[in-house]
């Protein structure tokens, strides 16, 4: 331990080094719920010969680590050589039960302004988290930027990190008008936005059928639009959605219009290029033959 600066002069300097331990230590449970320290007694007799403002700040420093936070004081009550501080601002130090943190009192600005940012959007769901937020507060001497505090509510704790603090990066909160604003929480989602392609599908029209269609008895079908009918009495699309140009496959060609056949004697004769002619489609102003449902010559089983 080691003071800087005793103080007879009346200088406002005051430094210490101390171990750091939680508050399940001494019983205090209570200073969980804000950003106050315990001192020992010795520390108390050197600040009152310095000209100092009340209620005392200081700033907490872990030179492993290099952080840096800020606090009040609650009481003197601790032995000499040790503090007892929240457990939360000892996890935001990287601090462990029993490691050594530099006190230093300072003087802080009254603060204008702060930016918060809640872990989980749980802290929203509570019917007025403002009022929440100004009584837990209450219990607070100080705010630094980067630090993350913690907000018991019905028996859950909510942790708020500090995104920005005016008119400087540590700030004093009591007995002034701080405006506070709201980041979104770090579990929020953003929704994502339609890409290029999905809205090009959707300003395109809605075709549930296209293709050509075929007829039994060989009459030509004019041609519909593919887009699904707006009036109730237009004409129901075409089913079919290949036509029988875009099989590759010679030995499953599909038949010309006006023909129906069973069997496998139109497949052979389409393999041996005998059928060539009468796949290519008809113009549309020629005549069609007339439909004949069966065709070819008849067989007797006496010969």
């Amino acid at each position: 331990m080691f003071f800087d600066g005793y103080g007879y002069q009346g200088t406002p300097s005051f430094e210490q080094i101390c171990r750091c331990y939680s508050a399940s230590f001494i019983e205090k449970p209570e200073i969980e719920n804000g950003d106050k320290i315990i001192m020992p007694p010795s520390a108390l007799d050197r600040l009152a010969f310095l000209r100092i403002d009340y209620p005392m700040m200081f700033e907490l420093t872990n030179g492993a680590s290099e952080r840096v936070s800020h606090c009040g004081v609650l009481e003197f009550i601790a032995d000499e050589g040790t503090i007892y501080m929240p457990y939360w601002m000892m996890q935001n130090m990287l601090l462990q039960e029993g490691d050594t943190v530099r006190v230093k009192y300072v003087s802080l600005p009254k603060g204008t302004y702060v930016k918060l940012q809640p872990h989980t959007k749980d802290f929203f769901d509570i019917s007025n988290p403002k009022a929440i937020l100004e009584t837990a507060l209450r219990k607070f001497s100080c705010l630094t930027t980067g630090d993350t505090i913690m907000v018991t509510y019905n028996n859950k704790k909510y942790y708020i990190d500090i995104i920005e603090t005016k008119p400087a990066n540590a700030i004093s909160i009591i007995e002034t008008d701080c405006e506070v604003d709201f980041a979104p929480p770090l579990d929020y989602k953003e929704l994502k936005k339609p890409t290029t392609a999905s809205k090009t599908l959707e300003k395109g029209k809605f075709s549930p059928f296209f293709g050509t269609g075929r007829r039994l008895d060989g009459e030509p079908i004019p041609p519909v639009d593919s887009s699904w009918p707006k009036d109730k009495g237009a004409d129901v699309p075409n089913v079919n959605s290949l036509s029988s140009k875009t099989s590759s496959s010679p030995n499953f060609a599909r038949p010309s219009q006006g023909k129906l056949v069973f069997g496998s004697n139109f497949y052979r004769t389409n393999e041996a290029g005998k059928e060539k002619t009468e796949s290519k489609q008809e113009p549309p102003h020629q005549k069609q033959r007339k439909f004949q449902p069966f065709i070819g010559k008849k067989y007797s089983l006496r010969g």
